[in-house]
């Protein structure tokens, strides 16, 4: 019996040594996502360009209009004859230069709305920190046109180039608005720039109608808290476009009010 049990123990502990083994063999790969950037005065252009990349591409949600082209400009390919937005945003506003643009663009974004797009786009000061903002400015600059931002736009307050034509008070992550009707919370969020109700929004994402009879209050609660979960059937191609934001930009409340509103959707 002591035999049979020694060996038992045996088996089990080998088990363990050996997916530990290949576990620890397995690289461990760092988040692609910087999710909290601090960059010194001494960043250079290429730190910031890669991080504002990854940004543009994954947490900072970017994609989810601008890569598509039909809810707002598409910003890495040619607007026309104009070239990707590096090669156009000097031009955009007289007297501004590209990075004051599109800092502006980011806190102030309904301030010079593109001809033909509705002003659905937040200010990202409640979703990004400062150096994020500034990470994805120098990418943009990056797209056809050369890279300004350094250190001192940064970190200097109210007295670099662009904190000087533009200075504004950080707005802490919070609710876009202290709306409680369902509906107003999902226009103030622009959540029907990517999904259609009642024949209003964009068809990017999933229709709202009638979600309640395919879906449930959970899956739909989970899909605004952690939308890189799961994408809808059909969807799949747009997986990871929608960004993680919205656990800071609405109250419990106004969240169950959304949750409750779709669900009962049939």
């Amino acid at each position: 019996m002591l035999t049979e049990n020694l060996k038992i123990i045996g088996v089990v502990v080998g088990t363990i040594g050996l997916f530990t083994l290949v576990a620890n063999s397995i690289p461990q790969v760092q988040s692609e996502v910087p999710q909290d950037l601090s960059f010194g005065t001494d960043v250079t252009a290429a730190e910031l360009t890669a991080s504002g990349g990854l940004l543009f591409g994954s947490a900072g949600g970017c994609t989810a209009c601008h890569g598509l082209g039909t809810r707002a400009p598409n910003l890495l390919t040619s607007n026309g004859s104009e070239g990707p937005i590096g090669a156009r945003c000097g031009d955009r506003v007289t007297g501004e230069s590209c990075k004051e643009y599109l800092y502006r663009a980011m806190i102030e974004p309904n301030v010079f709305l593109v001809e033909g797009y509705s002003p659905i786009m937040p200010d990202m000061r409640r979703s990004l920190s400062n150096d994020q903002i500034w990470a994805l400015v120098a990418y943009l600059e990056a797209q056809g046109g050369e890279v300004t931002v350094t250190g001192a736009d940064i970190n200097q307050e109210g007295e670099g180039e662009a904190q000087t034509t533009m200075a504004a008070a950080p707005v802490p992550a919070g609710p876009t608005s202290d709306a409680t009707d369902p509906l107003e919370i999902l226009r103030a969020n622009a959540c029907l720039g990517c999904h259609v109700l009642s024949g209003e929004g964009a068809p990017i994402g999933p229709g709202f109608d009638g979600i309640g009879g395919r879906v449930s209050a959970d899956y739909i609660r989970e899909s605004i808290l952690k939308p890189s979960v799961a994408a809808a059937e059909g969807y799949e191609a747009f997986a990871g476009l929608m960004p993680a934001i919205y656990a800071n930009q609405l109250t419990a409340g106004q969240l169950e009010n959304v949750v409750m509103f779709l669900a009962e959707l049939r």
